[in-house]
C-alpha cells in the first residue's frame, strides 16, 4: 500500500514529457496530479495508461457547475480509475452533495475533495471579487460546508492546515499544494510552506510540482523529500 504523503503535480502541456516523467519515479513512492492543461492534452485515456502504470491519479478538474452536471462528471471521472477528485466548494452544498452521492454508488469510489480558496489568492485578490476578509476565514467556512455535504476532505493553502484539523479531526483529508522545499522558487504561490512544516501543520498529502518536475534527477529528488520526511510521517501518524 502507497504511504507517501506526495503528490507529484504533473503540469506538462505534452503528454509524452509527463510520460517519460514518470518513467523515472517509482509508483511506490508517490502519487501523481493530472490537472486541466494535461488532461485537456491527453484527455482519458493518458489517465487510464497513467492508471496501469501503477501511479495513484489524483484528477485535479475541480468540477463547478450545477449538482446534476458535476454529478455526471464524478462518476465519469471515476470510471477511469483515479484515486481522487475535485470539486470546488464555492459551487454550493446541493452540488457537493450531489457529486458524494453519485461517488458512492461506483464500485470502487475515489476520494472526493473540494477545494476551498486557491492558494494563489491574497486577502487582495478575494476582496477583487467580493469576498471581504482573511483567506483562512474563508477556507474555514467552505471546508465546513463541504464536510458537512460530506465529502473526504479539502485542498488547503498548508498556512490552514493546523486550524482544519483543530475543527475536523484526524479522518477529514488535507491537500496542501503551496508546497516548497527549502529554497525552491515561490512559483505563483503566495501561500506556502515546507513539505516538513506543511506536515507538521497537518497536511495528509502534499502536492510537489517544479521542484520535482524541473529537477535534473526527479527519481532522487523525490527520493531526497521523502527521506527528509520519514521521521516526521512517523511522528506525526501516532
Amino acid at each position: 500500500m502507497n504511504s507517501s504523503p506526495i503528490i507529484v503535480a504533473l503540469d506538462f502541456a505534452d503528454p509524452s514529457k509527463a510520460l517519460e516523467l514518470l518513467s523515472r519515479l517509482n509508483p511506490k513512492q508517490c502519487r501523481v496530479k493530472v490537472g486541466k492543461e494535461l488532461f485537456c492534452r491527453g484527455g482519458p485515456v493518458l489517465v487510464e495508461k497513467i492508471v496501469r502504470l501503477g501511479f495513484d491519479v489524483f484528477l485535479d478538474l475541480k468540477f463547478h457547475d450545477i449538482p446534476n452536471t458535476v454529478a455526471q462528471a464524478c462518476i465519469a471521472a471515476a470510471d477511469l480509475g483515479v484515486w481522487m477528485i475535485n470539486v470546488h466548494a464555492l459551487g454550493g452544498r446541493k452540488m457537493m452533495e450531489a457529486a458524494r452521492v453519485a461517488i458512492n454508488s461506483q464500485s470502487k469510489p475515489p476520494l472526493l475533495i473540494a477545494v476551498t480558496i486557491l492558494t494563489s489568492l491574497d486577502a487582495n485578490d478575494l476582496l477583487e471579487i467580493g469576498l471581504a476578509g482573511a483567506p483562512q476565514e474563508h477556507v474555514m467556512r467552505l471546508a465546513a460546508l463541504a464536510k458537512q455535504a460530506g465529502l473526504d476532505g479539502v485542498v488547503c493553502s498548508p498556512w490552514e492546515a493546523s486550524a482544519l484539523r483543530a475543527a475536523h479531526g484526524k479522518e477529514f483529508r488535507l491537500i496542501t499544494p503551496g508546497v516548497r522545499p527549502q529554497g525552491a522558487e515561490k512559483g505563483d504561490q503566495k501561500r506556502i510552506m515546507t513539505p516538513a512544516e506543511a506536515l507538521r501543520q497537518g497536511a495528509d498529502y502534499l502536492v510537489i510540482g517544479r521542484p520535482i518536475t524541473a529537477a535534473a534527477d526527479p527519481g532522487r529528488t523525490l527520493i531526497s523529500i521523502q527521506e527528509e520526511l520519514a521521521a516526521i510521517v512517523a511522528e506525526v501518524r501516532i
